[in-house]
């Protein structure tokens, strides 16, 4: 802890040098996906699609959506939370703090940081939801790195959960998104460690607002007069509305210069980089990243053919999967990067 002390009844801060700076590091990561597969084929059956046509625009062939009544946003990510605790040689108790990123929470409020925290027998730890969909687990990440590298919590909890299936237009109409998007929860815990020691290097965020109608839900909204209607139901107004030309455009551009920027800022080179772990929002956007950074099929990780987009989950999935098939060793060169509704996007480079 730091002393304070009083100039002029100004309440005043000693300068924090950088050898007093702590140093944060992903010790534990979890997953979870629903049992429900969805395939291309059985979409064909509820809308006007075919499993090339979806296949050619997102590379997906099947994913993940929730059965109601057995999943929850709260169940998903508690399951993911218990498998990062224990990987990381901790217990529930042991956790400080949690940071949990979603667009599709449980209820309109509370967020739902506070549901697991009470799902996992946690008492009176403090917990912040994230709001930056696509991006909100890198935010959540960041956020983390900040309060470890302060001193003021030990472990933290960074989770990113969606159930985004429930909110799809899966007329014709919607298909676009409706074929794309998917569940499931992805867990890291974080925890302080030696300066000497691999870890989080830096976090890197950015968001472009004027652009965010061009992916979004309206509804339920507290600016109309009721938060949720009849006419908002009939005009479809809590459904996902995409512009996926848009998105694309955009995210093909966002996602190479955050990634530069983390590389930058740690004197680093592309060429280092053991493992490109992308926010899986379609596998063209990943593959063009892939192919403009000159990295290898083994450098880059992906897993939206078979689990789609899970939103907020894809990251914290991918980094569980990875560590299952061996594809994380100590000290590897790992670079994060998302991009989303906001617009917001967001790189993290760290050390294994």
């Amino acid at each position: 802890m730091y002393a304070w002390h009083t100039t002029n009844s100004i309440m005043v801060k000693p300068n924090i040098t950088f050898n007093d700076m702590k140093k944060s590091r992903i010790i534990g990561v979890g997953h979870y996906v629903p049992d429900r597969i969805i395939t291309n084929e059985y979409l064909s059956t509820i809308m006007d699609t075919n499993n090339d046509w979806i296949v050619e625009r997102t590379g997906i062939h099947e994913r993940r959506w929730f059965t109601p009544g057995k999943d929850t946003v709260t169940s998903m990510s508690a399951t993911a939370s218990r498998i990062a605790i224990e990987r990381a040689g901790l217990s529930p108790m042991d956790i400080d703090f949690i940071v949990f990123a979603t667009i599709t929470p449980d209820y309109f409020l509370p967020g739902n940081g506070v549901l697991l925290q009470r799902e996992l027998g946690m008492k009176t730890i403090g917990a912040l939801d994230i709001r930056n969909a696509c991006s909100g687990f890198i935010y959540a990440l960041s956020v983390a790195d900040q309060f470890i590298k302060t001193g003021m919590y030990k472990n933290i909890l960074v989770v990113g959960a969606e159930i985004q299936s429930s909110a799809l237009d899966k007329s014709d109409e919607g298909r676009s998104s409706a074929v794309i998007f998917a569940d499931g929860a992805g867990a890291a815990v974080v925890s302080v460690v030696e300066p000497d020691q691999p870890g989080i290097l830096s976090t890197h965020l950015h968001a472009e607002g004027q652009y965010a109608e061009e992916l979004y839900c309206m509804a339920p909204s507290s600016s109309t007069e009721v938060r949720i209607s009849k006419e908002m139901i009939d005009r479809g107004d809590f459904l996902l509305k995409m512009n996926g030309n848009a998105v694309f455009k955009h995210a093909v551009v966002r996602f190479s210069e955050v990634i530069q920027e983390a590389l930058e800022a740690n004197g680093k080179e592309k060429s280092e980089i053991d493992l490109l772990v992308p926010h899986q929002a379609n596998l063209r956007i990943s593959n063009y990243i892939q192919q403009k950074l000159g990295l290898p099929d083994e450098k880059v990780f992906n897993n939206i053919m078979y689990l789609g987009n899970t939103t907020a989950g894809t990251i914290p999935i991918a980094l569980s999967e990875a560590w299952e098939q061996g594809r994380l060793k100590e000290g590897d060169l790992v670079c994060l990067a998302a991009f989303g509704s906001g617009f917001a996007w967001a790189s993290a480079l760290l050390n294994w």
